[in-house]
C-alpha cells in the first residue's frame, strides 16, 4: 500500500495498493494480498503529462479487422475415456451362497455431529497422506508458466488455459473472458471479450438446438504494451480458488511489464503496467475515444465506442506523475499511452447508459485481487460469504459481479447493493452487478434430516423432510430375497478392478445393499455377513493393492492413479484421473461407502489407517483449505454452486461437467462422512454445499419449463447434458442416445437424489423423453436407472418395475435390485405420508437411525412401554397395528393394538382421511394385488422401530371398535383383509423390446495430439469450418437470428466441427464461393446498429485466436 501526493486535484493523500511481480516471487504467506512484489512506496512524483487532452477522438472505419473467430462443435477428446459409466459387473450370479452371521450388527448414531464451528471451513487433519500411498514426482505433465514454487496447486480451476498447453485458449472470469492474443491481430497482450447470445451459434437445428456455443476469438479490447512482441512470455502465479494472476514479460525470465489479477466475477479487467508503454487494440473496431474527467481524485476516465455499438469505459490510474494520461486514437484499431506508464488501467463494458457510468465510476480504482470465502450453519439454516482483498484506491468500494444463483439467496445487506447493471453470461445467465467488498448468501432450507435410509421432501411444505420409511411385508419378503442373492455375488470380480471409478460404485452398491438390509429390513445377521465381505474389499484400497495403486503426487500435490505413469502413458486411463479429472466422482464412492461401513461398525473407524485413508480421499477434492498436502476444495466451485470435473486438459471452451447427480452424491458422501466420525464443520459444510448444488443445479443443470437463465429455445432439452463454460451440448462423452444423456445426471439413486432433483424437473423430464411407453425401448442398465429415478414421482410404478418376476437383473455396477426396491418402497411409503417431524424431540424411525422430531399430526398419539422401551401409534378414528423394537431377528418384532380414549364431541359423519382414487395401495398381498379393505381399520403397518404412521385410511367409520387380528403374516399385515384369489388369466404380452444402434461417437479431439502412442478410441471424422463476413449496415429492424449449415461432412450426419469466422466492414457482402450461404444476424444489446453475417462452409480448420 502506497501514499500517493501531489496528484491531479489531489489535496489529501490517498492510498493506493499496486502489486506486480518483479524477476523471482518470493513468498510471503502474511501478506495481505498474497503478493510479495509492491511497486509502490511513498512516490514522489517523477512525471508530468502537460499535453493537452484532445477530449473527443475519432476515425473512420476504412481497414479490415485481423479477427477470426471460431466456434468449436466437437468435445474434447485429451483425456476423456469415452466407455459407457455403466459397468456392467461379471459375474453377477451367485458366486458365494452367504450364510448369516450369528451375531446382528450394533449401528452407531446417525444423529448431528454436533455444533460446528463459527467459520466451517476447518482443517480436516494436518498430516499428510495415509502411510499405504508412497510419493512420486515424475507426474506425466510437469508444472510450466507457473511461478508458484512447492505449493499444492489448483487443478480444476477456470484459469488453467492460462499454463496449459498452448496458452492460448480463454479463460472465463464471468460475465468476460479472457485470453492472451500470442500474436492475433499483431498483440501479444491480453483479450477481452464479451459476448452476447445474438452471437451465439445454436444448432444443427437453430430452432431446436442440440448446443449452443459463444465464439471464440472476438478481440473487443487487447490490453498490451509496445514492448511486447513475439518473444513474450506469459506466467501465472499465486493460483487460488477464486483468482490468479497472468502475468506478462517481454521474454522468459525478464522482468514482467504487464500483470493481470484475474477472479471470478470481477467488474473491471485491470492490467497493472511496471514502466511500459500501453497499447490497447480492438478487432472490432474504434470509433471514437473520448476524455471524460478524473475521477476519484487520482484516476482519468475515458470512454471509448466501437464499431458494433458498444460503449467500454478505460479508467488509468498513475503512480508516481500528475497529469492526464495522454491516450492517442491512431486508428480504427489501435489506442496508444504514455511511455514509460506505471500504474494501472481498468476496461469494462457498459450496457447501461449514464446510469450505468456513475455505477463504474464510483468504483474505478479499486480491483479484486482474490477471495476468501467463510461460512456458518445453524439448524436448519446456513451462510457463506465471499469477501475479496481489494488493490488499488481502498477508499473505492469494489463492483462484482454475482450469477443469478447468488442473487436468488442474497441476504438483505447485500441485496441493498445491487445495481442496475447486468451482462449476460456464456452459460450461465445474466451475471448482476453489486458493489461490495463482501457479498453473502443465505441458504434456509439445509438437507440436516437426510442420512442414508431413502428421503423425501416435506409434503406440506416448509423446511426438511422425512426419512421415515414404512416398508410393506410383501416388499420387506422381496428386499430381502433380492438381498441375500446379491450379497452372494463375488465382491472382489466387482470392486478389484483397474480403475477407480468402477471400483467405488461397486464398493458402493455393496454398502447399498448392507445397509438395506441391516436397517430397513432388520435382517441383521445376513447384513453382518455381508459388511464382512465389504470390509475385506474396501481393505484392498486402504492398503493400497488393487490393480492401479494410488500415488501422492509432489508436483501437482494430489493422490492419483498410477495408471499413466507407464507405458504408453495413457492420459484417457480411469477417466483421466492421473492428470485430477473426475476426482469428485471417483472418491466420493470410496468416502460414502466408508460412512457405511462406519455406520454399521464405529470400531471400524479406529482400526489401522482406515480413517486416515479415508481423510486423504476427502482432503484430495474437498480440503477445507489450503494446507502443505492439498489445494483448498479441488472440485467443487463455490462462486459457480458446482465441481468442474476437468483437470489438466487444455480445453477450448473451458472447465466442464457431465454428470449433476455424481457431483451432488460425493458432497452428499462428505455429510455422511463428517457425521460418522463425528467432524461436525465437515457434516455441516456437506449441507451446505448440497444446499448451493441443488441452488446451482436447478439454475443452470436441470431446466424446468420456467428457466431464466438458459436460452428459452434450448430449455426444452431438459438436462444440459455437458456444460463447459462457454457452451452447453446436450450429449454425452460416450454417445448421443436419451437415456444416457438423461440418465448420467441420475445415477446414483440416493437419499438426496429427492433433494437435488425437484419433482416438477423430473415430472417434465419423464414426459419429455420416457412416457407413453418409450421408457421400455431403452435396454440394459440404464432402462433401470430411468425406472429407478421414476421412483421420485410415481414410486408404484418404479415398484412394480423392480418387483417383476421377470425382472432383467443387468444393471449398472453401482446399483442392485435391492437397493432400487428399498428406494421405490420407501418412496411409495413417503409419498403416501404427510407426517412430518418435529426438530424438537428425538424418536426412531425404522431405519436404526435417530431422527429429530414428534409427530405434528394431532391425531397422532406416542405410547411408550416404560418396561420394553417400546411405542405404539394410535390414530384418534381408529385402531393401527404398529411394529416396534429395534431391527433385528423376528423375534424382535411386536405388533400391538392400541385403542384411543374417544373425545365427549360427536362423531363426525364424514371419514377423517380418504385416499384419493389414484393413489396406489402401499401394500400388496402375497400374489402381487392390493389387499382389499373390508373393515373399519387402516391400512397401515409400521415397521421397526416407526412411530409415523401414512395418512391413508380408507373408509374409516365414525365410531370405529376394536378388532382382535383375524389374519397375520411374517410382516404383520394389518388385521381386517381377505386377499384376493389369485388371477388366472394371462397377464397382456410384454412390449417388444427394440434394441437400439449403438450411437456414433464424435470425435472430441482439440488441440494437437501427443507424440506418444494414441488412446484407442473412434477416430476423429474430417471437421468443417464456417465463415461470416460482417458488414456495416444502415440500421434496421433486427430480424430474427437463424443460422443453418450448409454442409454435414461428419459421418454422423448431425453438424460440421468447427465454424469460423471473420469480421470484415465492408461496403457489401463479399461473395462466397463455396456453398450456399445462409443470413446470420448478430446485435449488442440496446444498440441501434447489427451487423449481418453470411456463413458457409470451408474445408479448412478454422484457428482460434
Amino acid at each position: 500500500m502506497a501514499k500517493l501526493a501531489g496528484l491531479l486535484f489531489v489535496a489529501s493523500q490517498i492510498f493506493v495498493a499496486h502489486s506486480l511481480p518483479a524477476g523471482e516471487i518470493k513468498r510471503e504467506p502474511d501478506a495481505l494480498y498474497g503478493r510479495a512484489i509492491s511497486i509502490s512506496t511513498d512516490v514522489v512524483p517523477t512525471t508530468s503529462y502537460s499535453r493537452a487532452i484532445e477530449t473527443l477522438q475519432s476515425v473512420s472505419v476504412t481497414l479490415q479487422p485481423s479477427l477470426t473467430g471460431s466456434i468449436l462443435t466437437e468435445l474434447p477428446s485429451n483425456g476423456i475415456n469415452t466407455k459407457d459409466p455403466i459397468n456392467r459387473p461379471v459375474p453377477t450370479t451367485v458366486a458365494q451362497p452367504l450364510c448369516p452371521n450369528e451375531t446382528p450388527l450394533d449401528p452407531g448414531p446417525t444423529a448431528s455431529a454436533g455444533q460446528a464451528s463459527n467459520n466451517i471451513f476447518q482443517p480436516i487433519a494436518t498430516a499428510g497422506p495415509a502411510p499405504s500411498i508412497p510419493f512420486r514426482n515424475d507426474h506425466i505433465l510437469q508444472k510450466k508458466n507457473i511461478v508458484d514454487g512447492n505449493v499444492p496447486l489448483q487443478t480444476n480451476k477456470f484459469y488453467a488455459n492460462f499454463f496449459l498447453g498452448s496458452q492460448s485458449f480463454p479463460v472465463w472470469t464471468h460475465p468476460y473472458s479472457l485470453a492472451w492474443a500470442k500474436g492475433v491481430g499483431n498483440s501479444f497482450g491480453m483479450a477481452v471479450t464479451h459476448t452476447v447470445r445474438e452471437q451465439f451459434a445454436f444448432g444443427p437445428n437453430p430452432n431446436s438446438p442440440q448446443y449452443f456455443i459463444s465464439p471464440l476469438g472476438i478481440h473487443h479490447l487487447v490490453l498490451s504494451a509496445a514492448e511486447l512482441d513475439q518473444d513474450t512470455h506469459l506466467s501465472v502465479e499465486n493460483l487460488q480458488a477464486f483468482s490468479a494472476y497472468a502475468n506478462l514479460a517481454a521474454a522468459p525470465g525478464s522482468r514482467v511489464l504487464m500483470s493481470f489479477p484475474c477472479v471470478q466475477g470481477m467488474g473491471f479487467i485491470t492490467a497493472l503496467y511496471d514502466r511500459a508503454q500501453p497499447i490497447i487494440t480492438t478487432g472490432v473496431f474504434f470509433r471514437t475515444l473520448n476524455y471524460i474527467s478524473v475521477v476519484n481524485g487520482v484516476t482519468h476516465k475515458y470512454r471509448l465506442t466501437l464499431n458494433d455499438g458498444s460503449v467500454w469505459l478505460l479508467y488509468a490510474t498513475s503512480i508516481g506523475s500528475v497529469g492526464v494520461p495522454p491516450f492517442t486514437l491512431n486508428s480504427t484499431s489501435t489506442i496508444t499511452g504514455p511511455r514509460g506508464f506505471k500504474g494501472m488501467i481498468q476496461v469494462t463494458k457498459n450496457p447501461s447508459s449514464w446510469d450505468g457510468e456513475a455505477v463504474f465510476d464510483s468504483s474505478a480504482g479499486a480491483y479484486a485481487i482474490n477471495a476468501t470465502i467463510t461460512g456458518s450453519v445453524s439448524g436448519v439454516a446456513g451462510k457463506y460469504s465471499l469477501s475479496w482483498g481489494k488493490g488499488g484506491v481502498q477508499s473505492q468500494t469494489l463492483l462484482m459481479y454475482a450469477l443469478p444463483h447468488h442473487v436468488e439467496s442474497f441476504d438483505q445487506e447485500t441485496r441493498a447493493a445491487v445495481k442496475s447493471i447486468s451482462l449476460v453470461t456464456t452459460t450461465k445467465g445474466y451475471a448482476t452487478a453489486v458493489l461490495a467488498d463482501r457479498i453473502t448468501m443465505v441458504e434456509d432450507d439445509l438437507p440436516v434430516s437426510i442420512a442414508f435410509a431413502p428421503w423425501a421432501k416435506n409434503p406440506n411444505g416448509g423446511s426438511g423432510g422425512s426419512g421415515n420409511i414404512n416398508l410393506q411385508p410383501a416388499a420387506l419378503s422381496l428386499i430381502n430375497k433380492a438381498g441375500i442373492t446379491e450379497l452372494g455375488q463375488d465382491f472382489d470380480a466387482q470392486t478389484r478392478l483397474n480403475s477407480m471409478y468402477y471400483s467405488g460404485k461397486g464398493l458402493a452398491k455393496f454398502a447399498a445393499i448392507i445397509y438395506t438390509m441391516n436397517s430397513m429390513t432388520g435382517n441383521s445377521q445376513f447384513a453382518a455377513a455381508g459388511l464382512d465381505r465389504l470390509k475385506d474389499a474396501f481393505n484392498v484400497f486402504v492398503n493400497n493393492t488393487q490393480p492401479e495403486p494410488l500415488v501422492y503426487d509432489q508436483v501437482w500435490k494430489g493422490v492419483v492413479s498410477s495408471a499413466t505413469y507407464r507405458p504408453p502413458y495413457d492420459t484417457g486411463l480411469d477417466f483421466g484421473n492421473t492428470l485430477y479429472n473426475d476426482h469428485h466422482f471417483h472418491y466420493g464412492y470410496f468416502v460414502w461407502t466408508a460412512a457405511v461401513i462406519g455406520h454399521l461398525d464405529p470400531i471400524w473407524l479406529e482400526q489401522g489407517s482406515n480413517k486416515d485413508w479415508v481423510n486423504t480421499l476427502v482432503r484430495d477434492y474437498a480440503n477445507p483449505v489450503n494446507d502443505a498436502y492439498y489445494p483448498f476444495q479441488r472440485s467443487f466451485d463455490w462462486f459457480h454452486g458446482h465441481s468442474w470435473a476437468k483437470g489438466l486438459f487444455e480445453s477450448g471452451d473451458g472447465k466442464d461437467q457431465e454428470s449433476t447427480s455424481e457431483d451432488a452424491f460425493a458432497t452428499y458422501a462428505l455429510k455422511m462422512w463428517g457425521k460418522i466420525i463425528q467432524d461436525p464443520n465437515m457434516e455441516a459444510r456437506g449441507n451446505l454445499q448440497l444446499a448451493v448444488q441443488a441452488r446451482s443445479l436447478k439454475n443452470y443443470f436441470l431446466m424446468t419449463s420456467d428457466n431464466k437463465n438458459q436460452p428459452p429455445q434450448f430449455v426444452p432439452n431438459k438436462v444440459t447434458g455437458i456444460l463447459f463454460e462457454n457452451k452447453i451440448d446436450h450429449t454425452t462423452y460416450f454417445g448421443a442416445n436419451t437415456e444416457y444423456i438423461e440418465g448420467i445426471h441420475m445415477m446414483p439413486l440416493n437419499p438426496s437424489s429427492a433433494y437435488t432433483r425437484s419433482k416438477q424437473f423430473v415430472q417434465e423430464e419423464w414426459n419429455t423423453y420416457f412416457s407413453s411407453g418409450r421408457v421400455d425401448q431403452v435396454v440394459g442398465g440404464w432402462k433401470a436407472i430411468l425406472y429407478a429415478n421414476l421412483a421420485l414421482i410415481d414410486p408404484q410404478r418404479s415398484y412394480d418395475f423392480f418387483a417383476d418376476p421377470n425382472f432383467n437383473t443387468e444393471l449398472d455396477g453401482g446399483a442392485s435390485r435391492t437397493w432400487y426396491l428399498a428406494y421405490s418402497a420407501a418412496m411409495l411409503s413417503a409419498k403416501t405420508s404427510s407426517v412430518v417431524p418435529d426438530p424438537n424431540l428425538t424418536y426412531g424411525n425404522g431405519t436404526g437411525e435417530d431422527v429429530q422430531g414428534q409427530h405434528p399430526d394431532p391425531n397422532i398419539e406416542v405410547s411408550h412401554n416404560t418396561h420394553t422401551g417400546e411405542a405404539s401409534t394410535v390414530f384418534s378414528q381408529g385402531v393401527v397395528p404398529v411394529q416396534t423394537g429395534n431391527p433385528g431377528t423376528e423375534s424382535q418384532k411386536e405388533t400391538h393394538l392400541v385403542q384411543k380414549p374417544q373425545t365427549t364431541q360427536p362423531p363426525s359423519t364424514e371419514p377423517q382421511y380418504t385416499q384419493p382414487q389414484s393413489s396406489p395401495s402401499p401394500s400388496r398381498g402375497p400374489n402381487g394385488k392390493d389387499p382389499q379393505p373390508k373393515d373399519s381399520i387402516a391400512s397401515v403397518t409400521q415397521n421397526n422401530n416407526d412411530l409415523q404412521a401414512a395418512k391413508t385410511l380408507q373408509n374409516i367409520s365414525p365410531s370405529p371398535t376394536t378388532v382382535q387380528p383375524t389374519h397375520s403374516t411374517k410382516g404383520k399385515w394389518p388385521v381386517g383383509f381377505d386377499w384376493p384369489k389369485p388371477s388366472t388369466s394371462k397377464p397382456p404380452p410384454r412390449p417388444t423390446l427394440s434394441v437400439r444402434p449403438p450411437a456414433t461417437v464424435r470425435p472430441t479431439f482439440v488441440g494437437p495430439r501427443p507424440s506418444r502412442p494414441p488412446i484407442p478410441r473412434p477416430q476423429p471424422q474430417p471437421t468443417a469450418t464456417a465463415t461470416a463476413t460482417v458488414v456495416q449496415s444502415t440500421p434496421t429492424p433486427t430480424p430474427t437470428p437463424t443460422y443453418v449449415p450448409v454442409q454435414e461432412d461428419h459421418n454422423d450426419g448431425v453438424r460440421p466441427s468447427v465454424y469460423e469466422f471473420s469480421a470484415q466492414p465492408v461496403a457489401s457482402v463479399k461473395p462466397v464461393t463455396q456453398g450456399q450461404s445462409q443470413p446470420w444476424y448478430g446485435r449488442e444489446n440496446d444498440e441501434s446498429e447489427f451487423v449481418d453475417m453470411e456463413w458457409a462452409l470451408q474445408d479448412k480448420v478454422g484457428q482460434g485466436g
